[in-house]
């Protein structure tokens, strides 16, 4: 089980002879803390110093410290019932170990080995859930100095001796380090008591530097982190007297080194203002030594930027890129908290500037620390470095660091890969804090991406009417062409930001401005359907009759989307519900072939001439019939109150010929009902039978040879090369074909 060099195996020789053991087994920190409080051996406020450290180890260890710094007393309870409870093997292993250094010791009272043998038998273990019940019940008040000096005389054969005596007898002992004398003069006191102004008796030993007084009052179960009325341990009154030996010695044995008095001062803060600077060495070296990757002075010093703490620490050994548990040096703390001072003096002092602390201080986005950083650099940036950092503050709108990035030389029209400016990326993300700052550095705003995209572009594409405003306000030219020749007034459209056009006109914009296709701004809104930038268009007074390189007016665009609210605003407009384009098609030929019925009711609404036809001959109804649109035919035949069934186009096909080809069964049904000509024939004597056979529609020729209502359906009808619709099934070899084959032969009674 290892061995020791001490005789007695008692409890706070065993958990620093098994401080790694311990540290590393222990795995219920938590609870063994709960059971800790419970058993009054730390107080509730303690817990907040050992739950904040992430590490399991880190945190046992810390637990330890201020178990040693109790005295023996805590330290018997940590073993039982404490560790007994939450580790039960470790506190058997414990136990073996102990029973095991040295059985012929006679102080058993006071062995470890006698203790837990002793408490086994007689007490159980005290239940976490009961913690409070002695705070239900009230604790005892502490003993004023009167009690103290009752007590020190409590057992004394010698009653003619005063109690006052008795006390500044004590007191001088420990301020003069009489060992000889103090033993006696405190047996049967409590060594932690108190005198009128909170001072132990290790308060005084530490303030007069008695370390050999201070070692045998801890053995005697002194407590270390006992406080004085304006908060401080021994550790600090050793510190603030500049009394280096004794800090170390209490540091050594347990004392918390970071703690903080009324004031918030720690030890070290005492030493440095009372210009000990040889205590100062003495605790940075100590905290070194014992508490190697864990929160150090620098690092505090750097979080609540205190650059004299600082200074002072790194000129007495502090080492300036120290790491604590989440490898985090003081200067990241410093640049993550915005401690501008305390940077300074860490950058001073050589601290490295690291990725990780270029990435605190571009959360952060103060230009000041950047700036200060970038200075301090040691290595030399790339410019790919300094591109990366730039483009990457403008993605995340971080005006601070963009303006140290450029005052520190990067270039304000540098190009990335993509060939963005950072004025062109602000403009597109609408970073507009970042873009007002690149301004300011007489960034270009005239610059273009690849494919001929402006700021004014990105900024009317986002509809950021700050950033427009800023560019026009700076001369930017609002005709402008991008790709295709489209201008910021078609982007406005395109993207229906109709408040942004009125500032584009104000500055010279032209409304009729065309694209490469002859679209207009008018065209666009019209096409997908912005009403709100129609309108505002309108307002403007846009040519309302404007014609594309195919001769499509805002209406045909309109029509052709189905944006049918579009269409009323066109036409309450006066625009032209006639209006052919390069092939004769009027805004109704587009609506119906598309299929949208509520475009279709307005045009005709507003007298667009159902019959009217195209370069081929076709009527709206042609399209509405060979698309399948049966609302939009229907509505076309009671434009034409059914005189318009059977039309025909340039190949003198009707309707029902066109809805037979393309197997539009509901169309051909609805035509049949209207009284459509079911034997029409087309320029090839070529029946609605004769198409819907040649195309392989079962379902259609079905429908045309079961109608019974009025004209059959032909079946010995033969076309320009006379063949009959059953010739022409037989003609194709597709199984559709030779089922409809095997339907006509059937019916023509060739077949059963």
């Amino acid at each position: 089980m290892g061995s020791t060099s001490f005789t007695n195996p008692y409890a706070i020789e065993v958990i620093r002879t098994k401080k790694k053991e311990l540290v590393g087994s222990i795995s219920n920190t938590e609870d063994l803390l709960d059971l800790l409080i419970a058993n009054r051996v730390l107080l509730p406020e303690s817990r907040v110093l050992v739950s904040d450290i992430t590490g399991r180890e880190e945190k046992n260890s810390r637990m330890l410290n201020i178990l040693v710094s109790r005295g023996e007393r805590a330290c018997r309870i940590f073993f039982y019932p404490c560790l007994k409870s939450a580790e039960p093997d470790l506190y058997q292993s414990m136990k073996t170990y102990v029973s095991q250094l040295n059985e012929n010791i006679r102080d058993t009272r006071r062995q470890l080995i006698g203790y837990l043998l002793e408490k086994d038998v007689q007490e159980p273990i005290k239940n976490i859930k009961h913690k409070d019940r002695d705070h239900r019940s009230g604790r005892a008040k502490h003993k004023s100095e009167t009690a103290i000096v009752a007590t020190s005389l409590k057992g004394s054969r010698n009653t003619s001796v005063k109690p006052e005596d008795t006390s500044n007898a004590v007191f001088k002992a420990v301020s003069t380090g009489d060992l000889s004398l103090l033993p006696k003069l405190i047996k049967g006191t409590n060594v932690n008591d108190k005198n009128v102004s909170s001072d132990t008796l290790l308060h005084l030993a530490a303030e007069h530097d008695q370390v050999a007084v201070v070692n045998f009052l801890l053995c005697q179960g002194a407590k270390l982190d006992l406080r004085d009325r304006h908060g401080r341990t021994a550790l600090h009154r050793a510190a603030q007297s500049g009394h280096s030996t004794a800090a170390v010695a209490l540091v050594r044995s347990g004392a918390d080194i970071h703690a903080m008095d009324q004031d918030s001062k720690t030890a070290l803060h005492l030493a440095a203002q009372s210009r000990h600077d040889a205590t100062v060495r003495a605790l940075v070296l100590e905290e070194a030594r014992s508490f190697k990757g864990q929160t150090t002075f620098l690092h505090l010093a750097a979080m609540e930027d205190d650059p004299s703490v600082a200074d002072i620490l790194l000129q007495n050994g502090a080492s300036v890129d120290v790491r604590d548990a989440q490898k985090k040096t003081a200067l990241f703390h410093a640049v993550s908290r915005g401690s501008e001072n305390a940077a300074a003096v860490l950058l001073q002092a050589g601290a490295q500037v690291d990725s990780g602390i270029i990435e605190a201080a571009f959360e952060l986005n103060r230009r000041s620390l950047m700036s200060l950083l970038l200075r301090n650099i040691k290595t030399k940036v790339s410019q790919n470095e300094v591109k990366s950092a730039l483009f990457k503050a403008v993605r995340k709108n971080l005006d601070g660091i963009v303006a140290a990035l450029v005052d520190s030389g990067a270039d304000v029209n540098m190009h990335n890969d993509l060939g963005y400016t950072p004025v062109l990326l602000a403009t597109e993300l609408s970073n507009v804090e970042v873009f007002k700052v690149l301004v300011s550095k007489n960034a270009d705003l005239h610059e273009k991406l690849p494919n001929q995209i402006s700021a004014l572009h990105l900024a009317i594409q986002s509809g950021n009417t700050p950033i427009t405003q800023i560019l026009l306000n700076k001369g930017v030219d609002p005709n402008n062409n991008g790709p295709k020749d489209q201008t910021p007034l078609h982007l406005s459209a395109l993207y229906n930001h109709p408040a942004l056009m009125p500032l584009l006109l104000h500055k010279g914009a032209q409304i009729d401005a065309v694209t490469q296709e002859g679209l207009t701004a008018l065209h666009l809104a019209s096409q997908n359907g912005h009403a709100e930038s129609v309108a505002q268009l309108l307002e403007s007074k846009a040519d309302l009759h404007a014609r594309d390189l195919q001769a499509r007016t805002a209406l045909h665009w309109a029509a052709a989307h189905g944006e049918a609210a579009v269409v009323k605003l066109l036409l309450s407009a006066g625009a032209h519900a006639n209006a052919t384009e390069k092939d004769r098609k009027t805004p109704l030929h587009l609506a119906a072939m598309a299929g949208h019925a509520e475009a279709v009711s307005s045009l005709l609404a507003r007298k667009a001439k159902a019959g009217a036809k195209d370069m081929d001959g076709c009527s709206a109804l042609h399209y509405a019939a060979g698309n399948g649109h049966a609302d939009v035919a229907a509505a076309l035949l009671a434009a034409g109150r059914n005189k318009n069934v059977d039309e025909r186009n340039a190949w003198r096909r009707t309707p029902l010929h066109l809805a037979a080809e393309r197997g539009q069964g509901r169309l051909v049904d609805l035509l049949l009902e209207r009284r459509a000509r079911i034997n029409a024939t087309d320029n090839n004597k070529d029946t609605p039978l004769h198409w819907a056979c040649r195309a392989g529609h079962l379902g259609t020729v079905q429908s045309l040879v079961n109608w019974t209502r009025g004209e059959r359906a032909s079946l010995q009808a033969t076309n320009s090369v006379k063949k009959t619709a059953l010739q022409v099934a037989e003609a194709e070899g597709t199984a559709s074909h030779q089922r409809i084959a095997t339907l006509l032969k059937r019916r023509m009674f060739i077949i059963k």
